[in-house]
């Protein structure tokens, strides 16, 4: 665990850029630092390995006062990964990974293992990639060994200052994926710097808005979207913050309809009775194991020859718009829009689990809003509809 208790920084010219923080980082957390240039997010973060000294205040880690830790062991204690990656160019991309283990006085064969565990764990094949040099990577994988480098030696907690800054859109989107699987498997405590809502939101289990030196907010994404604290934090998180909680409001059952359903071989004209008497136009088709295989409308059941009958697996139109349980609605509302689709199946596994429409994605979010405004349960919370 991180603590900071009333720490300041103040320059000898009067800046004062950390003015009395005080917050807790608890073990296994990843907390986004997020705010405009030079509001203090990138000290703060300094501060917890003594690149940079605090003027007042202390910061503990696992209960311990960092200042009476000698810098250099402390460093050896946290990985560190920046926007510049910092990779010696005179070594091999294996031998950058062993840098700390090495340091640390890890015999060479357990520090070259060690590396290519990790360079496996980011993606990057250690019989492919570990002679190469820095300047034969792409800036993605340059980044991917600088989060493997800064695990080598498996350091409790992580400090990263803007590590996807300077890649573009595409491949911060999927490095962030990427560093978000690994963080489900290494759990390590995080301090992550960004200038970035959107980032800030989709990495963060808590994150921390920044004034000028202060933080103005520190919640959950979804509080934080739903429910700023300040207006300084409501105009920092932007007018569409609404779109942005998206990312962070997951799927949950009472979210989904239930519309009617079939299997594959039951007969044409049983499936037609039942949407008829369930009063839907359409009706989910599902394999004999109970899985979805499928929609079919009821106008193409009605439009066959009553000689012709036969079973509904004929006329079933296979489903391409699903999403896996415990998705986001972003996730849910943009392959509405990639597909073209007024519904779309939600399923865990193969099974199916129920129907998302844009309806129910709405009042899903305000729900979501409505409930972390009152602090209670989401399924608790009633909408009102219009009509």
């Amino acid at each position: 665990m991180i603590r900071f208790e009333n720490v300041s920084k103040r320059y000898p010219d009067g800046t004062t850029a950390v003015d009395d923080l005080s917050f807790e980082v608890n073990d296994g957390e990843l907390v986004t630092l997020v705010g405009p240039s030079g509001c203090g997010k990138t000290t703060t973060m300094k501060m917890v390995n003594r690149l940079i000294e605090p003027t007042s205040g202390r910061i503990l880690l696992d209960g311990e006062d960092i200042a009476g830790i000698e810098p250099v062991k402390l460093r050896r204690r946290i990985g560190y990964v920046i926007q510049q990656v910092g990779l010696f160019p005179h070594k091999t991309i294996l031998e950058n990974t062993a840098t700390v283990p090495a340091l640390l006085g890890w015999k060479k064969p357990a520090a070259r293992e060690r590396a290519a565990e990790l360079l496996e764990l980011v993606g990057l094949d250690p019989k492919t990639f570990g002679s190469r040099y820095p300047d034969q990577l792409s800036g993605g994988q340059q980044q991917r060994v600088g989060v493997a480098r800064a695990l080598a030696a498996d350091p409790p907690v992580l400090l990263m200052d803007e590590p996807f800054g300077a890649v573009d859109p595409v491949v911060r989107e999927r490095l962030q994926t990427e560093f978000l699987n690994l963080q489900e498997r290494v759990r390590k405590t995080v301090l992550f710097v960004t200038h970035d809502i959107e980032e800030a939101v989709r990495l963060g289990d808590r994150m921390a808005v920044y004034g000028t030196g202060r933080i103005e907010q520190f919640d959950t994404p979804a509080t934080v979207l739903g429910a700023p604290a300040t207006p300084y934090v409501a105009e920092f998180v932007g007018s569409d913050r609404g779109l942005k909680r998206l990312s962070v409001t997951t799927i949950e059952p009472d979210d989904l309809e239930q519309p009617p359903k079939v299997r594959l071989d039951d007969p044409v004209e049983a499936a037609a009775a039942l949407l008829r008497a369930s009063g839907s136009r359409w009706a989910v088709v599902l394999d004999p194991a109970g899985e979805l295989h499928g929609w079919v409308r009821l106008e193409t059941l009605e439009a066959l020859p009553a000689a012709k009958g036969g079973t509904v697996r004929a006329y079933a139109r296979r489903m391409e718009a699903w999403v896996p349980v415990g998705a986001s609605l972003k996730q849910a509302f943009a392959a509405m829009l990639s597909y073209d689709a007024g519904w779309i199946a939600v399923l865990d596994g193969a099974r199916f689990v129920g129907v998302l429409t844009p309806a129910r994605l709405h009042e899903a979010l305000r729900r979501s809003i409505d409930a972390d405004s009152a602090g209670v349960a989401r399924a608790t919370v009633t909408i009102d509809s219009i009509g």
